[in-house]
């Protein structure tokens, strides 16, 4: 399921979704979260996103491994590859698992300006602003590592 796409590799195309998603879930429910004239414009994105970054999260860390055993069935890599790609897998589960975070919270809080109040707000709030700027991080460490595996530098 996570092998191709159309006769390519899933995995370099799956990935940009996440890259695109995840960050605009961050900026979204921190928006969300701390421009509060802004929720009634931001409230249906925010939910949307909540749901769909993890979601580009999970696929490419599937098309991923995908990816590695298409690529190295015959034997893993070895030597500088072999770290690159290491360090670039390392990230995989940490985004996957900060994206779940932050969507989780981010629907907390599009329910809680609703349904549950000013300090229940407040604090999804403050919780959101942390959450976004990790998931931001692995984003941009699991993205640069990837590149590096693949471009050199």
């Amino acid at each position: 399921m996570f092998e191709e796409v159309l006769g390519l590799p899933a995995h370099p195309l799956i990935v940009h979704t996440a890259v695109i998603f995840i960050p605009l879930l961050a900026v979204g429910s921190v928006v969300y979260g701390v421009v509060p004239r802004w929720r009634p414009s931001l409230g249906w994105a925010v939910a949307a996103l909540a749901v769909a970054a993890p979601l580009t999260a999970f696929a490419a860390r599937q098309s991923g491994e995908a990816f590695e055993e298409r690529l190295f069935s015959g034997g893993a890599p070895e030597g500088v590859m072999a770290q690159r790609i290491q360090e670039h897998e390392s990230y995989a589960l940490p985004l996957l698992l900060t994206s779940i975070g932050l969507g989780v919270v981010a629907l907390l809080l599009v329910y809680s300006t609703a349904r549950l109040g000013r300090t229940a707000t407040t604090v999804l709030s403050v919780l959101t602003v942390p959450l976004a700027l990790v998931a931001g991080f692995y984003v941009l460490r699991a993205g640069h590592t990837g590149a590096t595996a693949v471009w050199g530098g």
